[in-house]
């Protein structure tokens, strides 16, 4: 099966060149560190706490004392993408925690030795550390991309820490076998850039070619944004972190199953084989112009069990729904909390 993943990721990777285990904090957890740099957004400096394996970079707006919101980005945008809604959320009395995930921005392993794991599984345990180490029994979660999979996720293996959920794209939840079957043509080159990292060439590629990369992949996601330079490098600057590459390629050839992922998760990506429901208060987002692979509402919405709303946000909007419809994001989190 390898070999044919292989072989299928050349042809793939040659053709697009010519084109173009248990959640835990730390047994004694830190206090929350300023980064001495501010980011360029109304949440001023940036906080730092030591979450299990990673020092986690993160912004934080609105009262201590107010009902948590962790807002998760997804690859290859960052925290960014939540620059109107995070000021909107404090706004309504929120405590609203903002955390760059491995591989982005300021946060960094603590640990040299530290496998740099890129697994849906790791990714969701970081956010279950976050809260352990904050000492956040529960939150809601909401999130796009990358940050809707580990949403998804916490809150279908840890639904008593979740109070409710906003994720674009509804279920995103997959597995290895899932990523095994093939798809049509035309939805496979939809996936173009997940063949290109299977190969040795993309790797070097993506590490050379970064912030084009990137903005290809804002432009393919997003036809009808038409985001501005500085509004991309503002985002961009977090793809310069040293564990990157390493995060992005390991993600998406464990997909493919052309990479091995730890043994302590082997657990949970088996019982998340299972596409398990989930059953927190959840409203779903989707733009009407999301140029990413992502599937069809009618798919998913079994997958929901408890209180439940799918939204369709029109306007052109494209993958980033959060940093392209802010109020549309901002009142869906409102609006969960109160379902």
């Amino acid at each position: 099966m390898k070999r044919t993943y292989s072989a299928l990721a050349a042809t793939f990777a040659l053709s697009f060149a010519a084109i173009t285990a248990t959640a835990h904090a730390e047994d004694k957890p830190t206090q929350p560190s300023t980064s001495p740099v501010a980011t360029s957004v109304p949440w001023g400096a940036l906080k730092h706490i030591h979450a299990d394996v990673l020092d986690v970079a993160y912004a934080e707006m609105g009262p201590a004392k107010g009902p948590v919101v962790i807002l998760l980005h997804g690859w290859p945008y960052d925290i960014h993408s939540y620059a109107e809604v995070a000021p909107a959320l404090a706004a309504k009395g929120y405590r609203v925690l903002v955390p760059y995930a491995r591989g982005y921005g300021e946060t960094r392993f603590l640990s040299d030795s530290t496998v740099r794991n890129g697994e849906p599984a790791a990714l969701a345990k970081d956010v279950i550390d976050f809260m352990d180490a904050l000492h956040i029994e529960q939150a809601e979660l909401a999130g796009f991309d990358w940050g809707a999979r580990s949403a998804d996720i916490v809150a279908t293996l840890r639904p008593e820490r979740v109070k409710a959920l906003v994720t674009v794209s509804g279920y995103l939840i997959g597995s290895q076998e899932s990523g095994a079957t093939p798809l049509s043509p035309k939805a496979e080159l939809q996936w173009w850039y997940q063949y290109y990292f299977a190969t040795e060439r993309g790797r070097i590629g993506y590490d050379k070619y970064r912030h084009d990369f990137a903005k290809l992949i804002w432009q393919l996601a997003s036809p009808k944004w038409n985001f501005d330079d500085a509004t991309f490098e503002r985002s961009a600057a977090a793809l310069d972190n040293p564990d990157q590459v390493a995060i992005a390629i390991h993600n998406y050839r464990w997909r493919l199953d052309l990479a091995k992922g730890e043994e302590k998760y082997e657990a949970t990506e088996k019982r998340l084989a299972q596409f398990p429901t989930i059953s927190v208060p959840t409203i779903a987002l989707e733009g009407d112009a999301n140029g990413a692979p992502h599937p069809q509402p009618e798919a998913y919405a079994s997958k929901f069990t408890g209180k439940y709303q799918f939204r369709l946000i029109p306007g052109g909007i494209g993958h980033n729904l959060p940093e392209e419809a802010p109020q549309a994001f901002t009142q869906a989190v409102i609006d969960a909390d109160r379902l």
